[in-house]
C-alpha cells in the first residue's frame, strides 16, 4: 500500500486556489460551509506554502488531514432551494514516486446529500449523470438540473391542483367581493387570467368602490383569492389590499349565470369623479337585475 504524503507546496496551493475560488463563487450567507478546525487547517497550510525557506523537512508538518472537506449548499431557483454538495480536496499524495515530482494534485471528489424535496432514486440519478472529473463543471450542471427538476415538479404540482379544481363536486357557491378602490390595470387583469385557472367564472369592476363577483365552489374560490393576494397583489402595500367579502349565495338555487371572467370597467355606463375613477352603479344595477342578480347588487353596494 502506498505511503501517503502531504503535497509539495506548489501543488498544495493549486488545492487552496482551488478553495478560494469557491468561495468567490459561493460567497452568500450560508453557501460554503467550512468548520473551524477546517479554517484553521487552511490557514496553517497557506503560511507554510509562503514560507521561503520550506525545504524537504517542513513536508512533514504534522497534524494535516487527508482531505480538506467542504460543504457546498447550492442555491436552485434564486435560493428557494438548496442542494448540498459535499467535496473533498486531497492533501496527501498516495502516488509511489517522491512528491516532488508529481506534476498535479490528486482530483477531488464530491458527493450529493438528499435534499428534503427530492427522493434517493432522483438523487441517485443526478448523481450518476454528473460531470465525474470536473468539479465547477459539476456544481454548474446540479445547479442546472436542479432548477430544471423544481420547475417540472411546480408543473407537476400545479396539473394535479387544476384537475382538483376541475374534477370537484362541491356545491357551486356565488360570492360577491366589495373593494373601497380598485385600480391598477395590471392586477385587474392577473384576476381575469388567473380565474379559468380555478374553474371561477364572474366578472371585475374597477373604480371607486371596485366589485369582484365569483362563481365556483367554495374551495376554488378561497385557492383564488389566496393566489391573487400571495402572488398578483404581492408587491402591494398591506393597507391597499382592503377587500371584504359582502355576500356568499349557496343552496341547491345557485346556478351559473356569467359564461366565463370578464372585466366589465370599460363597457358599463359612464364614468365619474375627477379622474373618471367613479363607476356608474345605477348602470351596474341595471345589469345586475336583468341577469336576475338584482338581490345582489343591494346587499354588495349598500
Amino acid at each position: 500500500m502506498a505511503q501517503k504524503s502531504l503535497l509539495p507546496p506548489d501543488l498544495m496551493e493549486s488545492q487552496l486556489s482551488t478553495i478560494d475560488l469557491l468561495t468567490a463563487m459561493f460567497p452568500g450567507p450560508g453557501e460554503l460551509e467550512v468548520s473551524t478546525s477546517t479554517q484553521e487547517c487552511i490557514e496553517r497550510l497557506r503560511e507554510w506554502c509562503e514560507r521561503t525557506d520550506v525545504d524537504s523537512e517542513s513536508n512533514t508538518l504534522s497534524g494535516i488531514p487527508l482531505s480538506i472537506d467542504l460543504a457546498v449548499h447550492i442555491p436552485i431557483i434564486e435560493g428557494e432551494k438548496t442542494i448540498q454538495v459535499n467535496i473533498y480536496i486531497p492533501l496527501h499524495s498516495t502516488s509511489e514516486t517522491e512528491p516532488e515530482t508529481i506534476d498535479s494534485p490528486p482530483p477531488l471528489s464530491y458527493t450529493l446529500r438528499q435534499p428534503s424535496w427530492m427522493s434517493k432514486a432522483e438523487v441517485s440519478k443526478l448523481s450518476g449523470s454528473m460531470p465525474p472529473d470536473d468539479i465547477f463543471e459539476a456544481l454548474e450542471y446540479i445547479r442546472e438540473e436542479g432548477t430544471r427538476f423544481l420547475e417540472e415538479q411546480k408543473q407537476q404540482e400545479e396539473q394535479q391542483q387544476q384537475n382538483t379544481f376541475t374534477s370537484s363536486s362541491d356545491p357551486l357557491v356565488r360570492v360577491w367581493f366589495y373593494f373601497p378602490s380598485l385600480s391598477t390595470r395590471e392586477k385587474r387583469t392577473d384576476m381575469v387570467t388567473h380565474a379559468p385557472d380555478y374553474s371561477l367564472t364572474g366578472f371585475v369592476l374597477a373604480g371607486k368602490p371596485g366589485v369582484l363577483c365569483l362563481e365556483g365552489t367554495s374551495r376554488n374560490i378561497d385557492a383564488y383569492m389566496s393566489f391573487i393576494k400571495t402572488h398578483s397583489w404581492g408587491d402591494i402595500p398591506s393597507h391597499q389590499k382592503k377587500v371584504s367579502e359582502r355576500y356568499r349565495e349557496t343552496g341547491s338555487g345557485v346556478s351559473r349565470v356569467f359564461g366565463g371572467m370578464e372585466e366589465i370597467t370599460d363597457s358599463l355606463g359612464e364614468r365619474g369623479g375627477q379622474r373618471a375613477n367613479r363607476g356608474d352603479m345605477q348602470a351596474l344595477e341595471a345589469w345586475l337585475k336583468g341577469k336576475g342578480l338584482g338581490e345582489a347588487f343591494e346587499r354588495v353596494i349598500f
